[in-house]
């Protein structure tokens, strides 16, 4: 899958963003958000997914992380396809419908093009836990939380450890030594206590 892609931007319009990658033409279907966020850039980077249908290979691009998973999330849920996520990311910024999923607030939903009432209440119960724990995420990653600690439960996760696991597995080593851990010493003391 590609991750990102990195380059001049060629050609832009309110729906898409040709990024030239040296000398290969990058094709990205980009939401009203990104475009804000490049329209006064000659270059840059932006996340990229690939979407694949049987009649076409599509390249979405996304000016930060966030706004990629939100996406993610939105085309997991049953009766929104990829267009009808983007036209979401353009209607709404991705903290306005994370608040709006959060609350339950379908008639915000519905106001977007193509969503009616039994998509928007669908999305609020479908990803009302999921939104709600990557804003808790969000929450605790800028609350000045243990950057090691949270950089060694992603590399657990990574690894294929559930999420409660690896923290249990964190507090404990942190639980046992007075001091302060590098990031490796954490990941390689916690799976010894898995």
């Amino acid at each position: 899958m590609i991750s990102f892609v990195r380059g001049d931007f060629a050609f832009k319009t309110p729906a898409q963003v040709i990024v030239d990658v040296n000398g290969v033409g990058y094709d990205l279907h980009i939401s009203l958000n990104t475009y804000g966020a490049i329209s006064n850039k000659e270059k840059g980077q932006l996340f990229t997914y690939l979407h694949i249908t049987e009649n076409a290979h599509v390249l979405y691009g996304f000016a930060e992380p966030r706004e990629r998973e939100l996406f993610l999330m939105l085309i997991s849920v049953s009766g929104v396809g990829a267009a009808t996520a983007r036209m979401m990311l353009s209607g709404m910024k991705p903290e306005e419908i994370t608040r709006a999923i959060l609350q339950g607030n379908a008639k915000q939903l519905e106001s977007i093009k193509g969503i009616g009432r039994k998509t928007a209440e669908r999305l609020i119960l479908e990803l009302r836990d999921k939104v709600g724990k990557q804003a808790e995420d969000l929450i605790n990653l800028t609350a000045g939380h243990n950057t090691n600690e949270t950089d060694a439960v992603n590399a657990l996760i990574s690894l294929g450890i559930a999420r409660n696991t690896a923290e249990q597995a964190i507090k404990k080593v942190n639980a046992s030594t007075a001091e302060s851990l590098h990031v490796e010493e954490l990941i390689k003391q916690a799976l010894k206590n898995i």
